[in-house]
């Protein structure tokens, strides 16, 4: 009977070892701040997003939540931040599409975009709007095309820093189009965006969200959105594709992203309160009057996107011969 118990007491201890549990900080998530980083600068389009999103959290969960900006060196400043925080839901990364082009970019990249992240919503999309200067001659993308044909590697035109969404956009313009133009590298598009407004550089490639203003106040002249459709709030202007670029596609997705390992149960849980916000008539109202188009969708899909684009990106760097340290 001894022998017996035993047995039964050490079989008992196995499977407490092996059974499956919820870890006791995913029981009392969240408990305390939580901070999503941006890896650019304040004033774009992830960065406005995210505080969006940030609010309605706080206000859900009666936690304090705070965005934190840390941008540089297209956006691998922050990413590597997260990739190295503690994986317990309280340093998150809000990232754009370019988090899968990274490792096409950068000879040394200290953080593995596939593997050192749990992906948790996948946000929205946005395409981009290509404007220019008011004062400069193109007036349409086949005036544009015909210029730089004739000026080829004169025309400058700006980005928000080497191997950005809106730099690749513009190489695979190049690519498509057979131009060449001067590439003016910036620390995020608000910075680029206010020497485009001031003359200094003539075009940019740049997201609806904050471009749209500029365009409005006809600080910039819009000549296309470069998705695969009209944007709903700049419906006046065609697509790249419509404007005689057969095939032409460039939209930046966001999503939120933890670090590896954090806790399934806290991954699901900050999902389904982000599904919940991105369903309110509040925010969708003020998201689509932005140009996003909310995706809303979970782990599965972003983690499927970041590995799609990681693919068709690839190539576009290798021919544009860029190489980042």
């Amino acid at each position: 009977m001894i022998v017996w118990r035993r047995i039964l007491a050490i079989s008992l201890f196995a499977l407490m070892l092996v059974a499956p549990a919820s870890s006791p900080s995913a029981q009392t998530y969240p408990s305390r701040t939580i901070t999503f980083v941006v890896p650019f600068p304040a004033g774009g389009s992830a960065d406005t997003i995210i505080r969006l999103i940030g609010f309605h959290l706080s206000e859900r969960w009666r936690t304090p939540v705070v965005v934190e900006n840390k941008p540089g060196t297209g956006g691998n400043i922050g990413q590597e931040a997260v990739a190295k925080a503690a994986p317990d839901g309280y340093t998150l990364l809000m990232a754009a599409s370019s988090i899968a082009i990274s490792p096409h970019l950068y000879r040394k990249l200290n953080y593995d975009p596939i593997k050192d992240y749990e992906p948790v919503t996948l946000v929205g999309s946005i395409p981009m709007v290509v404007v220019v200067h008011p004062a400069f001659p193109a007036k349409s993308i086949a005036e544009l095309v015909a210029l730089a044909k004739q000026k080829p590697g004169e025309i400058p035109y700006a980005s928000a820093g080497n191997g950005t969404t809106n730099h690749l956009a513009v190489e695979l313009f190049k690519v498509q189009t057979g131009i060449d133009l001067l590439h003016v590298p910036y620390r995020g598009n608000p910075l680029a965006i206010l020497d485009v407004i001031g003359g200094r550089v003539p075009v940019f490639f740049d997201f609806v969200l904050t471009g749209l203003p500029h365009v409005r106040e006809g600080k910039v002249r819009a000549l296309a959105t470069t998705g695969a459709k009209r944007s709903p709030v700049m419906p006046d202007v065609p697509t790249v594709i419509e404007a005689g670029v057969p095939g032409f596609e460039a939209a930046t997705w966001f999503g939120i992203y933890a670090p590896a390992k954090t806790p399934r149960e806290i991954v699901e849980k900050l999902n389904r309160e982000v599904l919940a916000i991105l369903a309110l008539p509040a925010v969708k109202e003020r998201l689509g009057a932005l140009g996003v188009d909310i995706i809303a969708q979970g782990p599965v899909e972003l983690a499927a996107i970041t590995r799609a684009d990681f693919a068709k990106w690839g190539p576009i760097v290798e021919k544009a011969g860029i190489k980042l340290d």
